[in-house]
């Protein structure tokens, strides 16, 4: 076989000026031989003889051979089979070996001008050869790009999307291909062929299609591709790809063609409007028929089916109208089939199941009547099931739902008779910062405008110690972040001199003072107010820590920083007078000169702050 090729290749070198000969012709067999027996072999003694600069001539006019051409440059360039990169894997990478010595050959553009012909043998290898040197290659890529073959590919594509016969079907297959390897991971050729309306034409061949299995998988790996790209929904959402991906799941046998429409989907219902469209054309159906057929095996394939149908039915409820068509108002039977998932044996559905009611927890219409219907003593159950040695991912779940269901004002009192606070500070020794992150959220949400709950956590001293260690949890803000708020809520809400007295001992104070300087108005506000009735109700006990914190010195800058919202000004003016029956407090405010200060506030364009410059700058002059 080797002799035969350096014959073959030295005769064709001799011959190359008459491409129609049949002497080239046979060459050119004997080539196409030698590379389906040993590729790389072929391909090294190919480019060692120096055939490939001669290719664009053979090219260049078009006959009998041209196909034949084409597809020894899809041959070359194309990637190894497994067994081939076994054997040489140690020295050669195949892409690398042959791809770029095609484009620096020259071969793209007379390549690209094939692509006007009408012979559908030539464009079937004329399309395997680009998309074969596009593979990994940057190179192929740029030089296809600047040669305009994507472009034309694509017209191709459009142009035949109609005709079902078997060769154009393959010659569809093919271009679908080289676009694909063309823009894999390339996100500004992924954009460019948005641009050309790829999309739809796409959408319309896997309807036209459905029967041709090599053509389908095609499609959705370069749905797969596409819809990474954000500018690619919109297009998407404007055609039937829901209807289309839907009926296609339907049909679907075997776990990796599922996994196929999966990889596509989930990309997908990440836009809104195709979150709808997906649940109109019965998806949602698909995926507890998937739930259903395997929440009790134990096959490795069937419990990673089971994890993406539930995942996206969650992602799926993360629309407002979709979430809003499933819930049926309680009613709906998905609505009923979800909730079934939380009192599982299966920690993905509990997990699942605790993410849809969450998801569906997103106006007060839906969460108080999901109170008023026993969901939160579901929920409270599942959060049972894992105190010891818990599920983390079920429990941040749950206490989301939780957290989510606590808004409205008619569910508080409901949820804290349920014992919610009681389940929830369970939770309170866990290391794990979402799981802390949603517990101290819940709290939040559950003691707002409720002074007795406020009144009895406040007076929990281990969880106030816990809330001020994780006051200092720097290493996660959200966590800090939550902490300070909610030490600050049960100040606020319970307005109870012994909260006040329980945060101060256990050193909450220089937190509060802290958080009044965060770059969040809103928590600046709760702080000041906090603080504000710490100096109320028990000012002598907190006056260590208001000097050790420099509580003084933290006022002055909010009341002569121009950034300061008028309502942080004011609270600091309230609290400024709150402090002045300290001693050393009431030095401080004087050797800072607060009075001229509060002076310049009296013209603020604010009236309420105005206002309470004028009373503040009375008080420091009667104190003074």
């Amino acid at each position: 076989m080797a002799d035969n090729l350096s014959e073959a290749l030295k005769t064709l070198k001799l011959s190359s000026a008459d491409c129609a000969s049949d002497s080239v012709e046979s060459c050119l067999d004997c080539l196409l031989k030698a590379l389906a027996h040993n590729n790389v072999e072929a391909s090294e003694k190919i480019q060692e003889m120096g055939v490939l600069p001669m290719m664009p001539s053979l090219l260049a006019t078009q006959n009998s051979c041209t196909p034949k051409v084409a597809n020894i440059i899809a041959e070359l360039a194309k990637n190894a089979d497994v067994g081939l990169i076994k054997v040489y894997l140690a020295h050669i990478v195949i892409q690398e070996f042959m791809r770029s010595p095609c484009v620096e050959a020259g071969l793209i553009p007379p390549l690209v001008q094939l692509l006007n012909c009408k012979d559908q043998e030539v464009l079937l290898q004329t399309g395997r050869a680009l998309g074969n040197i596009c593979y990994d290659s940057h190179e192929g890529r740029r030089a296809v790009d600047e040669a305009g073959g994507a472009q034309i590919v694509a017209e191709h594509i459009k142009a035949l999307a109609h005709n079902t016969d078997p060769a154009t079907g393959k010659l569809l297959t093919v271009f679908c291909g080289m676009l694909m390897n063309y823009s894999n991971d390339n996100d500004t050729l992924q954009a460019q062929l948005i641009s050309m309306g790829v999309i739809p034409t796409l959408v319309k061949l896997l309807g036209v299609h459905s029967q041709n299995t090599g053509l389908t998988e095609m499609c959705l790996i370069a749905f797969g591709n596409l819809a990474e790209l954000e500018s690619s929904k919109e297009q998407f959402a404007s055609t039937n790809i829901a209807e289309e991906l839907v009926r296609l799941f339907r049909k679907q046998v075997e776990h990796e063609k599922k996994e196929m429409i999966f990889e596509v989907l989930a990309p997908l219902a990440e836009n809104d409007v195709i979150k709808l469209q997906l649940v109109e054309a019965g998806l949602v159906e698909c995926l507890l028929d998937v739930v259903g057929q395997t929440v009790e095996s134990e096959r490795e394939e069937d419990v990673a089916q089971l994890k993406t149908a539930s995942d996206l039915m969650v992602l799926l409820l993360l629309g407002d109208e979709s979430m809003q068509k499933l819930f049926e108002g309680g009613k709906g039977s998905v609505f009923q089939r979800v909730l079934s998932w939380v009192p599982s044996n299966n920690h993905q559905l509990q997990l699942a199941g605790a993410l849809a009611i969450a998801n569906f927890a997103r106006n007060d219409g839906n969460c108080i009547h999901m109170v008023d219907t026993g969901i939160v003593q579901m929920l409270l159950e599942l959060l049972d099931r894992h105190v010891e040695e818990g599920n983390v991912t079920v429990q941040h779940a749950a206490l989301s739902a939780l957290r989510n269901l606590a808004i409205p004002v008619v569910n508080k009192s409901k949820m804290l008779t349920a014992g919610v606070a009681d389940v929830v500070l369970k939770f309170l020794q866990s290391e794990m910062p979402p799981v802390q992150f949603k517990l101290l959220g819940t709290l939040r949400m559950l003691i707002d405008t409720q002074a007795d709950a406020a009144d009895q956590l406040g007076t929990n001293r281990k969880l106030v110690e816990r809330l001020v260690e994780w006051c200092e949890a720097k290493d996660h803000a959200g966590v800090m972040g939550e902490s300070n708020r909610l030490l600050s809520a049960l100040i606020r809400h319970s307005k109870s001199k012994e909260v006040v007295r329980a945060v101060i001992q256990c050193g909450g104070v220089k937190h509060l003072v802290t958080m009044a300087t965060s770059e969040h108005m809103i928590m600046q506000n709760e702080a000041l107010v906090a603080l504000g009735l710490i100096a109320a109700l028990d000012l002598d006990s907190a006056e260590k820590d208001f000097v050790g914190a420099t509580l003084v010195q933290v006022l002055h800058k909010l009341l002569t920083e121009e950034k300061s919202a008028p309502e942080i000004k004011y609270n600091s003016m309230i609290l400024i007078c709150s402090v002045m029956g300290s001693e050393p407090l009431h030095k401080e405010v004087q050797s800072l000169a607060f009075i001229d200060v509060v002076s310049k506030l009296r013209s603020h364009e604010n009236k309420t702050v105005a206002h309470q410059a004028s009373l503040t700058e009375q008080r420091l002059t009667a104190q003074s």
